[in-house]
């Protein structure tokens, strides 16, 4: 005879008792509750909360326009900037799966990550752009690459279909975020490095 456990009978989620968590909330929050702080400092270049949750909105709904959501993979290359921290609110927001790359690895891992990880876009600084373009050469597929140009870095050169700016030119900053369904959906895809063999995600 099956025991039906009181504590879980008409306990089925719903929006009432359950919402999955995701750092889309975080931001929400933040936009909401802290409008004109300063979230993100580069340089003499400064974002508040408001501004920053705009700009990942542009940048969701840019990267929708372009058919990327749920299951694609969207890797990047990058320093710790704000456009990075951006990104990592940005591809959530999607429904996209944000592939975060070690700098400092060589460009054979870079490689094994892009065809493993099945990398739709690629969002590079152009600081790395040496290694990623060896790593790009050595893949079969070719993702949409979309360069940072930090204009606190003058080294390196554009590699990508266009820039980050000009990809947040294409966006809409009223973009309803795609929120995950439940916590199983996956939001983050991280690899180790430092090992011998191919890198692990």
């Amino acid at each position: 005879m099956t025991t039906i456990n009181i504590f879980e009978q008409y306990l089925e989620p719903n929006e009432a008792n359950y919402m999955a968590l995701t750092p889309i909330s975080f931001l929400e929050r933040a936009a909401f509750v802290y409008p004109d702080k300063t979230a993100t400092v580069n340089g003499d270049i400064r974002h508040t909360w408001l501004e920053v949750f705009q700009r990942c909105s542009r940048f969701a709904s840019a990267l929708a326009k372009r058919g990327i959501g749920r299951g694609d993979t969207v890797s990047v290359i990058a320093p710790n900037i704000s456009e990075h921290f951006e990104v990592h609110f940005g591809v959530p927001m999607s429904g996209a799966v944000l592939n975060s790359i070690n700098t400092r690895l060589d460009a054979e891992a870079i490689a094994f990550i892009l065809v493993h990880a099945e990398t739709k876009v690629l969002i590079t600084d152009k600081e790395f752009s040496p290694i990623v373009k060896k790593a790009l050469r050595m893949i079969p597929h070719k993702p949409l690459v979309i360069d940072i140009d930090d204009p606190n870095f003058n080294e390196g050169q554009l590699i990508g279909s266009l820039t980050y700016d000009q990809l947040l030119e294409e966006g809409d900053c009223d973009f309803e975020p795609i929120r995950p369904n439940n916590e199983w959906d996956a939001i983050s895809l991280n690899y180790t490095s430092g090992t011998t063999g191919d890198p692990k995600g």
